[in-house]
């Protein structure tokens, strides 16, 4: 596997957990799994504990040389490869800073892909090459371009997984030679879109074959609304696409061993759930008393971006604020959902409160503390957040797309199809009127704590899909 990040080394969203977890899964089904990731300046805690396997590995993007040294660190028995080339990758953030992204990410990228190569050249033979999202999709063009013929890697397949179909790895023409290509792959056959480069397009187009992350994305995808111009590219591979959805990591995010919540509990006792209610409260500096404790509680954990559906709160404040219900909000990003928030926890500081911030502890706080968890994505390829939140009783409300629609069910939760502040309003409401019936409630809760979605299943789904590509 080729990534940009993996949990624990580096994070900034649900990639880093699926390359945290799979491979370690997929060991557990007699894979022989390993890792390619950037030795990123904030991973370098990694190197007291690893070993150096390769000194001075050329990196040759067009007339440029790279040199990388290989370090090796198992890690929960599976083998990372990190690629140690400070000039690319010792800088503070892992894609950009508060500016912006990176110029030279396709550079950086790229020797990524280079450096997987070689590893696999010298180092770890495989028989699949697992790309994942537009960082890793110029391994494919890479291939069948600048490395055609080599008996190397001649029997190795290619599986490019998409994640977020919305990052596309989008450079100017310049970019084709700045990473070894041809110019002649500026056309609309190739990497060419709308006068940019699109390497997540390379990789569409020429890797052995396409995953995704749910089955409802990987439809979705390939139609206009969210294909993001890539929907009859898609289409034309659907017979090579394939959607399997994300798991989680039970050992992680399950609050009968939590450590990071105020009290443990299960399906079979809730009593833990009212402790990590009222230190919900206290940890966002809200009233904890009777009342508060009795009145509905939602939670957010998040970025704030558009495709989060934030807008649609946006619309319905007023109404939702109306209502008898307390929200808790952690997250950043867009300033306009971030200000969004924060007005409502301003004009109602009993109720509301939001913390602009990245925490992971908090993250689980709110996953146990919280009544109801809130995603009205307009777009959602997989989802996380929902699935942590059916494990911890914590009933989410959610727009029925992509992941989130496989993922939840009436048994389990509250779902809208409409992506409109009505639509939205309607199953807040719904769960509202719910929560008061407290035998049925108790029922919801206890059916999503139930429901399994561990790694084993998506691993052995992934398992299938190799079998199938290397015949």
């Amino acid at each position: 596997m080729v990534a940009s990040e993996a949990t624990p080394f580096a994070k900034t969203g649900g990639l880093a957990d699926v390359i945290g977890a799979l491979p370690r899964a997929l060991k557990s089904q007699g894979h022989e799994p390993a890792v390619v990731l950037p030795l990123y300046a904030s991973a370098e805690k990694v190197l007291p504990a690893s070993s150096r396997v390769y000194d001075g590995l050329s990196l040759w993007l067009g007339s440029t040389r790279w040199s990388a040294d290989i370090r090796l660190l198992t890690h929960d028995g599976v083998a990372f490869y990190f690629v140690d080339c400070p000039p690319l990758y010792g800088r503070d953030g892992i894609y950009g800073t508060q500016a912006g992204d990176y110029p030279d990410n396709h550079i950086r990228f790229a020797a990524l892909c280079y450096a997987a190569l070689g590893i696999a050249r010298y180092l770890f033979r495989p028989d699949i090459i697992h790309c994942h999202d537009w960082q890793t999709a110029a391994l494919a063009p890479l291939l069948k371009f600048r490395f055609q013929g080599d008996p190397t890697f001649m029997a190795m397949k290619t599986l490019l997984t998409i994640h977020n179909l919305g990052y596309q790895g989008l450079f100017g023409r310049s970019a084709l030679t700045g990473i070894g290509l041809d110019d002649k792959l500026f056309q609309p056959r190739a990497l060419e879109f709308y006068g940019m480069v699109n390497l997540l397009k390379g990789g569409i187009l020429f890797s052995d074959a396409l995953s995704t992350v749910s089955k409802g994305y990987a439809k979705e995808i390939q139609t206009p609304k969210h294909g993001f111009g890539l929907d009859d590219l898609l289409r034309a591979r659907a017979g090579s696409l394939t959607g399997i959805v994300n798991g989680v990591d039970y050992t992680e995010w399950n609050p009968e061993h939590d450590t990071h919540i105020a009290a443990n509990y299960t399906a079979a006792d809730f009593s833990g759930k009212q402790a990590c209610k009222r230190d919900l409260l206290d940890t966002f500096g809200l009233p904890a008393g009777e009342v508060e404790m009795d009145r509905p509680l939602i939670g957010i954990v998040s970025r704030f971006a558009g495709q989060k559906g934030f807008d649609l709160i946006e619309d319905i404040a007023p109404d939702l604020t109306a209502e008898d219900v307390s929200l808790v909000v952690i997250g950043s990003g867009d300033a306009r959902y971030e200000n969004v928030f924060r007005s409502l926890a301003a004009a109602h500081p009993n109720r509301f409160a939001v913390k602009v911030a990245y925490s992971e502890a908090i993250a689980h706080k709110v996953e146990a503390g919280a009544d109801m968890f809130l995603m009205p994505s307009r777009y959602e390829p997989c989802g996380l957040n929902q699935i942590y939140s059916l494990r911890y009783g914590t009933v989410p409300i959610v727009r029925a797309t992509g992941g989130l629609d496989d993922t939840i069910d009436e048994e389990t939760g509250f779902k809208f199809r409409e992506y409109s502040g009505s639509a939205l309003l309607d199953a807040v409401r719904a769960a509202l009127t719910a929560y008061r019936d407290k035998k049925n409630w108790r029922e919801m809760m206890v059916n999503g704590m139930k429901k399994n979605f561990s790694w084993d299943a998506s691993a052995a789904e992934y398992s299938a899909l190799y079998r199938r590509l290397i015949g």
